[in-house]
Order: structure tokens, then sequence, then C-alpha cells
């Protein structure tokens, strides 16, 4: 699709397309915004707030520290840690010195985190003692010979953070005994850092700024190869994307965004920490978004601006009985992504705080963001929205030709936020790509005649019933409309007579509901072949660390 009709739905003053030559790297963003906005806060974490002058200054510390340890130019250092405040200055630390971030789940098991350290060849990692017994288990398979070691209170000040410390270690129990000679604490790390002094390398817009891995939900978890262009341009896609909105908040307000989403996660590390940055803005770092409870406590404190999340997210907070202790008149923004927001979700949303979620789609491989619905729509669409600024879709059929509108196809990509490649693997990549540069993403799509794109699913999450093609995002959408339904998941399962069914799991939000009501309603909503030959209940769904409800074990958990 080389015309492009979804530019008559952008927003005025939206651009057609954007210029990311304006920075030649994200250390010339980050320290742009290091001397424009020295006194302003940059990070609010635990009632604490840490200005942009200490996030500079720590990092070219730590910059110094890495140097120091003899690590040159494109080695690549992990960072294994929540929302911490220890992060945001890594990852500063390590571009500034030339390095390449490598983002890790901190949740990983040790034979995960072995893989990634191994595919990666990290020679340092950054990690919260937290998890410092997981890297215990696997750090002699792998090339890593330094670590350094955070702890939650470690920027919090000399009693707060020893009392956070203490906390953590010895009420909550939750640093596990651990074993790491040689390791160095966080802030022995800046101490020494700051005897010495951050040599400048040349960082130019086509080297390696961050290797993003995949979830692994498809299979081995590959490294997506994100240049500094790549994410100095989905930045600046983002913000001209917000633009419309975010102009609203008042002058001399700090734009404030809440960063409930990891970190590690790709759609945190560019519009949360990376586009905050770029806008000067506050960002309120949420170390455990599960703790519903103590999301909304902090939340209270603040006048927040703009919100990025997932479904289950949004669906949680909103459905909590604290939710109306926050003030949320000031919301200029809700960005869902990650995975599908579901319609009754965004309703409540919408009816709670007045501010609509604006759904948007992006992968690892795109930097993430790469469509989004226009941020001054006041209702749910059902669709991903439209391509953003400078980036181009087309379906293809499985011989990789384009399919005619209104006709269902693979979703491909081309724009300058699309990653380099997958590390090492060029045979990953070439199967990946077309030959004009547009990535292959795996999700099914369709668009409208306005360029609205809708996914229909993903290739490989695809049922078929009797030879009839059903999509698990359809019946999870029109499920969760069912009265007494928390949440839910669909899947197939081997079936002797159709050779697929639809397997329906389901999380109660009323006790009473029963297997009846919910047939019911799905004869009701769902044609014959869409209907669940299983209906189950369970208390909890499985999902990644991000939110997304991981089917395939539900498909395996027959």
């Amino acid at each position: 699709m080389t015309d492009r009709p979804w530019l008559s739905a952008y927003p005025s003053g939206v651009p057609a397309d954007i210029d990311a030559t304006q920075y030649t790297s994200l250390v010339a963003l980050m320290e742009e915004s290091f001397r424009k906005y020295a006194a302003r806060t940059a990070y609010s974490f635990m009632g604490k707030d840490i200005r942009y002058s200490q996030t500079d200054s720590l990092s070219r510390a730590l910059g110094a520290y890495l140097q120091g340890l003899g690590l040159a130019k494109g080695d690549r250092v992990a960072i294994m840690m929540p929302n911490v405040p220890q992060y945001p200055v890594a990852v500063a630390a390590i571009l500034r010195a030339g390095l390449v971030v490598v983002n890790v789940n901190p949740l990983y098991t040790p034979r995960e985190l072995e893989h990634q350290l191994k595919d990666s060849g990290a020679k340092a990692i950054v990690i919260i003692e937290n998890f410092a017994s997981t890297l215990e288990q696997c750090i002699a398979a792998t090339p890593v010979k330094h670590v350094v070691l955070c702890a939650m209170g470690d920027q919090l000040g000399l009693l707060k953070g020893s009392l956070v410390n203490y906390v953590v270690r010895n009420v909550k129990k939750m640093v596990p005994a651990y074993e790491l000679p040689g390791a160095v604490r966080f802030n022995e790390a800046i101490a020494r850092g700051t005897r010495g002094t951050l040599k400048k390398p040349e960082i130019k817009p086509d080297d390696v700024a961050v290797l993003q891995y995949t979830g692994g939900t498809t299979g081995v978890s590959k490294g997506a190869v994100l240049l500094h262009r790549n994410v100095i341009a989905n930045v600046i896609q983002s913000e001209v994307w917000n633009q419309p909105v975010m102009a609203k908040v008042p002058a001399g307000e700090q734009p404030t965004g809440v960063c409930a989403l990891p970190l590690y996660h790709i759609f945190a590390f560019t519009v949360g920490m990376m586009l905050s940055m770029r806008t000067g803005g506050k960002l309120i770092l949420i170390p455990n978004p599960r703790d519903l409870p103590g999301v909304l406590k902090e939340l209270s404190q603040h006048t927040i601006h703009s919100f990025p999340a997932v479904n289950t997210l949004f669906n949680g907070l909103a459905n909590h009985p604290d939710f109306n202790t926050v003030d949320w008149s000031h919301l200029k923004i809700a960005v869902g992504g990650g995975t599908a927001v579901q319609g009754p979700v965004a309703q409540l949303w919408l009816d709670k705080t007045g501010c609509p979620i604006c759904e948007g789609y992006g992968l690892s491989e795109t930097s993430p963001s790469a469509s989004c619905n226009p941020t001054t729509s006041t209702e749910y669409t059902g669709t991903i929205g439209v391509p953003l600024p400078s980036t181009y879709f087309k379906l293809l059929d499985d011989d990789g030709n384009e399919v005619p509108t209104g006709q269902p196809g693979e979703i491909a990509i081309k724009g300058p936020q699309v990653m380099a490649g997958y590390w090492q693997r060029p045979d990953e990549t070439a199967k990946a790509m077309t030959s004009d540069g547009y990535f292959k993403t795996g999700d099914i799509g369709v668009v409208d005649e306005r360029g609205f794109f809708k996914i229909v699913d993903r290739k490989k999450d695809m049922i078929l019933v009797s030879g009839f093609n059903v999509y698990p995002n359809e019946i999870e959408e029109v499920v969760s409309g069912c009265p007494g339904v928390m949440e839910c998941a669909a899947v197939g399962v081997v079936d002797a007579k159709s050779g697929e069914a639809v397997k329906l799991v389901i999380v109660k939000k009323d006790a009473d509901l029963t297997e009846a009501a919910v047939r019911d309603y799905c004869k009701t909503n769902l044609t014959g072949y869409k209907q669940p030959k299983i209906v189950e209940f369970r208390t909890e769904l499985p999902k990644t660390p991000v939110g997304k409800i991981l089917r395939r074990e539900l498909r395996d958990k027959k």
C-alpha cells in the first residue's frame, strides 16, 4: 500500500512524516534533556523525586565505571530490574559509554536468563539483588564477567533507603540467599566512577542501541536489533502523535506519566522512559503493577497526564474499589498496547475517567509503536488505528502478494522504527523481512477504506474448526461483555470430529456465574462453529509479566 489513505484521519497538526535525523544518537537526545531540564523532576519513586541533573551525574559516573572495567564500544550490558530509578540511570550510562543495552525480564528462570546472556554475549549485568540467586545459578555458563548489584532503596537516601532495604530483605523476604563473589554494589560503582572520567565515544545513528528480546511466546527468544535511529524515530513519532492532547496540559505544569509497565518491555522503554526524557516530563516509577492497592495509593499523590498500559491493568484498576482515590480529571491520554484492548474494558475506563483508551499496536521489532488511534478519538474503535507518521502498512497473503481491501492478510510494516534484523540470526531476519524492506509481523489484519487496521489474530493462534477460521480475539472480545466475566481466553484444542474445537477459560467477576449462562450468552452472540466446546473456570489466567495472556499454556493444559 504505497498511497496512504490513513493520512486523512490524522488530527490537525500531526505531520505525515517525521525527521529522525535531528539527533545523531539517543545519547544526544538524553544529554539535551539533562541540560534543558536539569532542575526538573525526572523520576518519582516511593515518594522520592530524582532530578534530571541527578540522572545526568549518576549516569555519567556509572558510564565511566563501565568503561573502567575495560568494556569497549559495542559491548553488551544486560539490565535485570523492575521499575526502580537505577534502571534509567543504567540505560543512560550504558548508552553514554558507547555500549549496548540488553533488556532482561527480571522474572526469568535461570534457563531463560542463561539463553539471553549467552545469545547477546553480555559481558556485564546491572541487576537488583531480588533476582541475584537466579543469576548465581547460571552465570558460570555465560560470558558475564562483571556484576553491578542494586537494592530497592539505593536511591532513597540513607535513612529511608536502609529502611526500605531492611523491609524488602527481612520482612517481605524478597531477596533469596545468593553468592556472587566480586559483585560491586551500585552506589560503590557510582563512587568509583565519580573518580574517573567518562570518555565520549562517537555514536552514530546506525550503531546498535538496544537488543530487545521478543517475548518467546512464539518459540525461542530472539534479539531484535534496535539502532539509535530506530528508537529516536519512535520517540519522535510518539511525541507528535500525542501532541494534539498533550498540548492541553496547562502551561507551567510538568507533563507527568505513569510507568507501570516494566521498563525492560519496549513499550515502557520507548513510550514511557525515552519519550518522557525528550519532553522534560516526570515519570512515576511503579515497581510492582500487580499490587493494585499500592499502584492506586502512589497515583493518588500525583497529577497524571499520560498512562500507557495493557488491557489487564486497565481492567484490574477500573474494577478496584480504591479506583476513585485517584484524581483522573487531568488525564489527557491513556494508550493501550501490548495486546488487544477489549470493548467492555475501554467502556468502563471511559465511564470512570472521562479519558478514552487510545489503542495502539507495535512489536519489539518496531521499537515498538507502529500504529495508533488518533489521540483525539472519543470512543473505542476496536481497531489498532492508523500507521504513525513515516510508517507504511500492507497486508500480504501467504505468497507475499498484497490482498484486496477488506480481505485479511499478514500485516507488514515499513518505517524508520523497524529493527535492523535479529541479533546474529540472518536466517530469521530473511524470513521476517520482504525484499522491499517490510517487516512481516505474523499478525493477521484487515483494513477499511479509511486506512484503519484491525487485527483479527496471530497466524499461530487461529483455530481451525471444520475448515472454518476462528479467531480467539473475537471470542474473547464477545465473552468479556458477558455479565459476571472478569477476563477470559480462548484457545484451540484437538477434537476428533471437527479437527479443532474452541476451549474457553474464564475468570469470574461474580461467583454465581454458571457455565449454562456463559453458553447461552455465546449462543446469542457467536455463530455455531465459534461457540466453545469446553468452558472452564479458573481463579486466574497465566500471563507474561507484561500482562499478555499466555494462550500457549492454556492450550498445553488440555
